[in-house]
């Protein structure tokens, strides 16, 4: 049995538990935000979805970063390491990216302004994801 497959397994398992955490938070937010317009009689902005659907991203970034782990020759335990804290790392942006999306519903819902602010705080929170798959690639 080779474990380092378990590590393989796990870069897109866990990033996307995280995504989907992340997406749920952010449109739940969404989802209230628009409520809060329809119950006002104001237009809904569909610019939203952005927000609640960046999450998403980070299991791109698991499904990449697992097929590279695929092929690496590396030690099994260092797959397997780089396997599990990876993935975490990128569930914990994506988490991270939807509480940021929540609220950035919430402020653009309201206000209708700031979305190029918000927009650069969730890409922040998605930073993390790449630099842990840019680096990962280094190390495997």
């Amino acid at each position: 049995m080779n474990i380092g497959m378990i590590g393989v397994a796990a870069v897109l398992g866990i990033a996307a538990i995280g995504s989907a955490i992340g997406a749920g938070t952010a449109g739940q937010a969404a989802i209230g935000a628009w409520k809060r317009n329809y119950l006002a009689n104001k237009p809904a902005s569909f610019l939203l979805v952005v927000f609640a659907g960046a999450p998403l991203t980070q299991t791109i970034y698991g499904f990449i970063l697992m097929q590279r782990m695929a092929a690496s020759t590396k030690d099994g335990f260092l797959l397997l390491g780089a396997g599990v804290i990876g993935g975490l790392a990128m569930a914990m942006s994506a988490i991270a990216q939807g509480k940021a999306g929540a609220s950035s519903c919430d402020a653009f819902g309201e206000t209708g302004k700031g979305f190029g602010q918000y927009i650069t705080v969730v890409g922040l929170c998605e930073t993390v994801a790449l630099f842990v798959m840019a680096f990962t690639f280094g190390a495997i």
